[in-house]
Formats: C-alpha cells, sequence, structure tokens
C-alpha cells in the first residue's frame, strides 16, 4: 500500500501500525536509522511506506541523498513508538548529516528518552543551528542538573533563536527539577 500524500504522518502511522503492527514498523525504523538494513531490504515493509512522494524514486537513482531515509525513519517515531527503538534514536544523535541529528532530538523529547541526556548535551554545540535547537528542547524535558552546564553555555550562542530556547530550557529544567539551574 503506498502512502496517499495528502494523509498527514499522524494518520499514515497509524494505518502503518494497524498493518504491521507496532513493534515491526519501530524496529523497521530503527534499523533504517542505524543503517542495519538496506531501505528496499525484501523481508521489510517497502520503502514507500516511508513517504516522501518522488522523492523515494530519486532517492533509489541516487539523485537525492539517502540520508533522507534516515531522517523519514526517525519522523516516523514521532507518530509510534516501541521501547526497542530507543538505542537506534540514540545513535541517530551522532548521524554525519544534521537533519538525522534533528529528528533523532525530537524523537528523544516527545519520547522522553532520558538516556540519551549526555548525548543531547553534546549537540549543544553542533555545527548547526537547528540541531542546537532541537536538542536544548530535548534537554528542557530530559536532562539533568548535570547537563544544565552545557545548556547555559548556549546562552552566548550567535543565533538568537538558540539563545530563547536555551532561555525557556532553563526555566523548564528549573521548574522540572525543583532547583535554580540558571547558574
Amino acid at each position: 500500500m503506498a502512502p496517499d500524500p495528502r494523509d498527514h504522518p499522524r494518520d499514515h502511522w497509524a494505518a502503518m501500525e494497524r498493518r504491521y503492527g507496532t513493534i515491526v514498523v519501530a524496529e523497521w525504523c530503527a534499523e533504517l536509522i542505524t543503517g542495519r538494513i538496506e531501505a528496499d531490504d525484501p523481508d521489510h515493509p517497502a520503502l514507500t511506506i516511508l513517504g516522501g512522494g518522488s522523492y523515494i524514486q530519486r532517492i533509489r537513482s541516487g539523485v537525492s541523498p539517502d540520508y533522507w531515509v534516515r531522517v523519514w525513519a526517525a519522523r516516523a517515531l514521532l507518530y509510534l513508538w516501541d521501547e526497542s527503538a530507543t538505542p537506534a534514536v540514540i545513535s541517530g544523535l551522532s548521524d554525519e548529516h544534521w537533519r538525522v541529528r534533528e529528528m533523532c532530538a525530537k524523537v528523544c523529547r516527545l519520547r522522553e528518552l532520558g538516556a540519551a541526556g549526555d548525548q543531547l548535551a553534546a549537540l549543544v554545540t553542533d555545527e548547526t543551528p537547528r540541531v542546537r535547537a532541537a536538542a536544548i528542547r530535548a534537554l528542557a524535558v530530559v536532562g539533568e542538573a548535570e547537563h544544565a552546564e552545557a545548556v547555559r553555555s548556549a546562552l552566548g550562542d550567535p543565533e538568537p533563536a538558540v539563545v530563547e530556547v536555551t532561555e525557556a530550557a532553563l526555566g523548564a529544567m528549573s521548574a522540572r527539577l525543583d532547583r535554580d539551574l540558571s547558574g
């Protein structure tokens, strides 16, 4: 079943869960993120269920970069979840492409993956502002007091949007951990 490009991802992934089962789809996405399987592995659902419309053919033909497969697999985990995907999401935080790191940080935030705290703290200095912001947002939810120093270091970030996220994150962490982490 090819995805309908008009479907919202939430609806698309709900249909994939019904068809294949949550664990099967989550583990497939995890294997795509880590590169343990190829996108067109015959023992797994067809690549077209990831979405991406015309990009699928562009990836297959080498015209578009293959990191999109890892991004889409991580994005799917925003809509469906099984704990078995946790190690793959954490490993995706060190992916060579920034879009994968950003999406995995978003998954860490939504799924509250506390085990990713140290890796997220390292991303506070990532070269890409969107990754830094996503990591800081995730730390607002899962970070512990020992991560506050890394978050505070972003108060001097050259990107105003990252500084804004940092201020909000420090407030959220202070409230969640019931202690002043502002410095």
